[in-house]
């Protein structure tokens, strides 16, 4: 009888080795996930989203403080720093690869339903301003001068703002036209009669 509680001892302190060492073996496989990642299980979607974010920023200015400031609600990533030229690209090209990357990998991986959206500096912000400016300036030449104005090719959310601004004036009309990345906005001035003019 001795002998049988010493196997059942061994074979039960056998079984809680085992499970430890699974539980150990699932603590570093935790780590080991969390440390590629960098995402804790308990963060949400957005937040994943503004590692990612914040990774690829640090790889793309290697060195540079970068500050980010994250509006939740909106789904918007603010990035300040001081050289961070790199990180918005001619025209905002640079921005506009990052936000689709995050965008799509965060879609991919089913961590948010909607869309993030960037900006560095405050450049995107600066750039409606500008394009507020220009379509106005343009759609007044058009009234003016009575021609057809048509617009340098912008991306479209761009042009969905140029559309929308001037879809509020009742002297022009405007249409977008050729393929991506040369699909541009033109102007037409609308005479008495409601027709364009020429």
């Amino acid at each position: 009888m001795e002998g049988n509680a010493e196997i059942r001892d061994a074979v039960s302190n056998f079984i809680i080795s085992l499970e430890e060492e699974q539980k150990r073996e699932k603590e570093e496989e935790k780590n080991k996930k969390e440390n590629i990642t960098g995402f804790k299980d308990n963060d949400s979607g957005f937040e994943k989203a503004v590692k990612i974010i914040e990774k690829i920023a640090s790889y793309i200015c290697p060195g540079e403080r970068v500050n980010l400031e994250k509006d939740i609600r909106n789904l918007k990533v603010y990035i300040y720093g001081k050289n961070l030229s790199i990180l918005i690209g001619k025209n905002g090209k640079t921005i506009d690869a990052i936000e689709y990357l995050v965008n799509l990998a965060a879609k991919r991986k089913k961590i948010l339903n909607r869309a993030i959206a960037i900006d560095v500096k405050d450049y995107r912000k600066q750039n409606i301003e500008k394009i507020n400016k220009l379509a106005l300036k343009m759609a007044g030449k058009a009234i003016k001068e009575n021609r057809i104005i048509t617009m340098r090719p912008m991306p479209s959310h761009e042009r969905k703002i140029v559309h929308g601004l001037l879809s509020k004036i009742k002297d022009i009309k405007t249409i977008s036209r050729d393929a991506e990345p040369n699909r541009r906005i033109v102007i037409y001035p609308l005479n008495s009669q409601g027709q364009t003019g020429s």
